[in-house]
């Protein structure tokens, strides 16, 4: 995006600054950056990124704006806010919401932008933290082919595989859907190291059994400040709720679902998601 001069960027957590870090150093375009923790604005300022002290800072003027926030209900306040970004929202700006929001949110923040005349649309991230950093992310994109082919570029320096799904909401869709999958995978491989190896070697090989598995489940190792069983359940719901909507069981997600809530009963909504093998394997 040669003619684009300022980016703002909304949410340096866990996920987000690696993001950001990725995108100020590759693109070489300014950034103003706002965050409620200060700490990693710090560390960004040695890439080159500016701290701003507001939301509406991080908007205004700025040609596009990434989010990368940890529910749809604060992508919702952030955009919403009365010095939210749908304030300062102008014609030609894109918005790029890289969390995982619900389905209908994403569709009716696209409404609510158009009529101001800028862009919203749906870029969720999927991997890990590592791949974050990396520069190597998933990423499911709901957007025009005119508006991917715009954006594409910035993504690709935080994203390896980079995949538009279909108009606005489908990112999330996909991303959501995958989230599913990958939870009831991790649920069924609970078992030792031997099967771990074996499955591995075969046909039920899986990104979920080589990280999830080989890196959490089996050395115990869950740490917090990763993608905890909190924010898991959160996109588990949002999946339970397309579910819903399109009459579909998806017991086995209701059943990942009954793990995560007992985990948080037990004072486990903290950890990296994974803890709720220890659950499953009493």
């Amino acid at each position: 995006m040669k003619d684009l001069d300022r980016i703002g960027f909304i949410g340096v957590g866990v996920m987000g600054e690696p993001l950001c870090r990725n995108l100020a150093v590759k693109s070489g375009i300014a950034i103003g950056a706002h965050d409620r923790d200060a700490a990693p604005l710090a560390r960004l300022a040695q890439a080159g990124v500016q701290r701003v002290e507001s939301v509406g800072d991080a908007a205004q003027g700025a040609g596009v704006v990434f989010l990368s926030l940890p529910s749809g209900e604060v992508v919702e306040s952030v955009c919403l806010a009365p010095d939210g970004v749908l304030a300062h929202a102008h014609s030609g700006q894109l918005i790029v919401d890289l969390s995982t929001s619900p389905v209908h949110l994403t569709r009716a923040l696209s409404q609510r932008f158009a009529a101001r005349g800028a862009t919203f649309v749906d870029a969720p991230v999927a991997r890990t933290r590592a791949a974050a950093e990396a520069g190597t992310l998933s990423i499911t994109v709901g957007a025009t082919p005119e508006v991917f082919a715009r954006l594409r570029p910035l993504l690709a320096t935080f994203a390896s595989d980079i995949t538009l799904c279909g108009p606005v909401g489908c990112g999330q869709a996909v991303k959501i859907l995958n989230n599913m999958v990958l939870f009831e995978t991790v649920v069924a491989i609970v078992d030792p190291a031997v099967l771990f190896d074996a499955l591995s070697k075969g046909s039920a090989d899986s990104f979920a059994l080589r990280n999830h598995g080989m890196k959490a489940v089996l050395p115990g190792t869950f740490p917090e400040r990763a993608f905890s069983v909190d924010y898991a359940r959160k996109d588990l719901t949002y999946a339970l709720a397309m579910a819903s909507d399109l009459a579909v069981p998806a017991e086995g997600a209701r059943t990942v679902d009954a793990w995560f809530e007992r985990a948080q009963a037990e004072g486990l909504g903290a950890p990296y998601w994974p803890v709720i093998s220890k659950l499953i394997g009493r």
